[in-house]
């Protein structure tokens, strides 16, 4: 029927077709990151294969997989954006929102293709459960805020219990106290432009460190001193190379040398009243995110300034933050430009490289996670790694409720949602029966993941969780249930509440779609000569 009316190339797929490609999309994404999920979850290659760029990298943060895989299918396209989000929102999870949202699909496989439910019913009845799951996950949350001990040891069991999934899950203890120093060093601004993660081939892991301080990746000039105190520094993005000849797009033709020499001094001292406009500003270091070449270097070391070229756009914005000033581009008016301040510039070594560290920076929430390792693969899953760990804890010092992990709360929810389907009648009971299974589905697969008897592991802490021990989940390294609070795996609410509310969202878009319609592209007109 539609064809009569669509354009050729347009494909339509009605009714179960349409239903079915969903599913099965989604369930295929779901299952990819599937095996990573938990202490003993498996990694991944990801090999690129572009021509000039044949690249490797070793994973298993859910986000970084998604992002790298190009899917057809829209209902995977559609699993990859919330891990997306949730990694920007929380910074972890990302593997379990898409698990959970691949899980409630299959069990809305067999709802509507076997049982014959209708979509709505469905989506009725997991509404119903997210609620109840989310007055479980509420009322089973603490805070402990009011007391900085207390809230700084659960920030501590916070960061170890996400990095025992990573790389660094060998050093998370040490790691975990890096992380959390660094983020309480914000003081609850949250900002994480304020904390620079610098990797630095060589050594192992646990020679990584926290710097009190900014660290830059470049050099100073030549000539000129290698440590400053009390320095007044100005951040600027503007071209420092005049003195050579630039004129585009035209020709200049002169009768004799001289002229050619005049043109040069010409250009050089326009360049000399900028520089002097620059030293006018009473500074002692000029950082340039652009180049400094020769002459207008030559120009500061004789006046006594420090000049640093070619700070990358992230490192001047990050360093106008820390040390309090601005990123200037002109230098007419200097009452109108504000400054950096710190204490000390100085060359420090890592390894074998030359640093700058910017100590007593003017914002004293600056700091630099130096990340020592023996390659560049290792590094980069450690910065992954950490990066997760500092999202997780800047959300929890913005929303400080803490919960069990090891599939606890799991477990704890779909109890909750099971005590309300004697009470709920009709078939939405059948769809909240559904949504609870699908949760439980999550530590079964941290089960299967270690290599442990998912079923005998799942109904011990199911038995736990009815005899009201309700702190009890999943020991990972000792095959077993056990309390989570002694064993100190602890997770962010609000990561958690964020896993349940966005693969839940998902799975009733996905299901409640009925058509896909596959649109071809507009042809373009040939007849105006393109």
């Amino acid at each position: 029927m539609e064809a009569a009316y669509m354009q050729d190339g347009t494909q339509v797929h009605k009714g179960e077709d349409a239903r079915l490609a969903s599913f099965v999309g989604a369930i295929s994404i779901a299952d990819l990151v599937k095996t990573t999920l938990g202490p003993k979850g498996m990694d991944k290659i990801l090999m690129k294969t572009s021509g000039h760029d044949q690249g490797v990298e070793v994973t298993n943060d859910g986000a970084t997989i998604l992002k790298s895989v190009f899917v057809d299918n829209a209902a995977a396209k559609v699993l990859i954006d919330i891990a997306k989000v949730q990694d920007e929102e929380v910074g972890d999870g990302t593997t379990s929102v898409t698990v959970l949202a691949g899980e409630l699909l299959r069990q809305a496989e067999n709802l509507v293709m076997l049982q014959r439910i209708h979509p709505q019913t469905i989506v009725a009845g997991w509404r119903l459960a997210r609620q109840y799951a989310r007055e479980a996950l509420e009322s089973h949350a603490r805070n402990n805020s009011a007391d900085a001990a207390a809230f700084r040891k659960d920030l501590v069991k916070i960061a170890t219990t996400t990095l025992s999934s990573k790389l660094l899950t060998h050093e998370k203890d040490y790691f975990a106290n890096l992380a959390v120093d660094a983020v309480l060093r914000l003081q609850g601004t949250g900002n994480l432009d304020y904390i620079q993660v610098l990797k630095r081939p060589g050594g192992q892991l646990r020679d990584s460190y926290l710097e009190e301080g900014f660290l830059l990746d470049k050099k100073i000039g030549v000539g000129q001193p290698k440590r400053i105190e009390n320095a007044k520094i100005l951040i600027a993005n503007t071209p420092m190379d005049t003195d050579k000849i630039k004129i585009y797009g035209s020709r200049v033709r002169v009768d004799s040398i001289n002229k050619v020499a005049e043109i040069e001094e010409a250009e050089k001292e326009k360049m000399r009243t900028k520089c002097q406009k620059i030293i006018d500003h009473g500074i002692t270091v000029f950082i340039n995110r652009q180049l400094i070449y020769n002459y207008p270097e030559q120009i500061f070391t004789e006046a006594g300034v420090v000049s640093i070229e070619h700070a990358d756009f992230d490192g001047v914005e990050r360093l106008a933050a820390v040390t309090g000033g601005e990123v200037t581009s002109t230098f007419d008016h200097p009452e109108l430009v504000t400054l950096g301040e710190c204490k000390v510039i100085e060359e420090v070594m890592i390894g074998e490289d030359k640093v700058l560290r910017f100590g007593g920076c003017k914002s004293g929430e600056a700091c630099t996670i130096v990340l020592r390792g023996s390659s560049s693969h290792v590094l980069d899953e450690a910065e992954r790694s950490l990066h997760d760990a500092l999202c997780v804890l800047i959300s929890t010092v913005k929303e400080p409720r803490t919960i069990c992990g090891g599939g606890c709360t799991e477990i704890l929810m779909a109890q909750a949602i099971d005590r309300h389907v004697a009470e709920t009648p009709g078939k939405k009971a059948i769809a909240m029966e559904a949504f609870a299974k699908a949760l439980r589905q999550l530590p079964t697969i941290v089960a299967d993941n270690g290599g442990y008897d998912s079923a005998e592991l799942v109904t011990q802490l199911r038995a736990a969780h009815a005899s009201g021990k309700d702190s009890y989940g999943l020991d990972m390294y000792n095959g077993s249930v056990a309390c989570m609070n002694e064993l100190g795996i602890m997770e962010s609410f609000k990561s958690k509440l964020q896993v349940l509310i966005s693969a839940s969202e998902a799975a009733e878009m996905l299901l409640r779609v009925d058509d896909i319609i596959k649109a071809a592209p507009r042809q373009r007109d040939q007849g105006y000569g393109y």
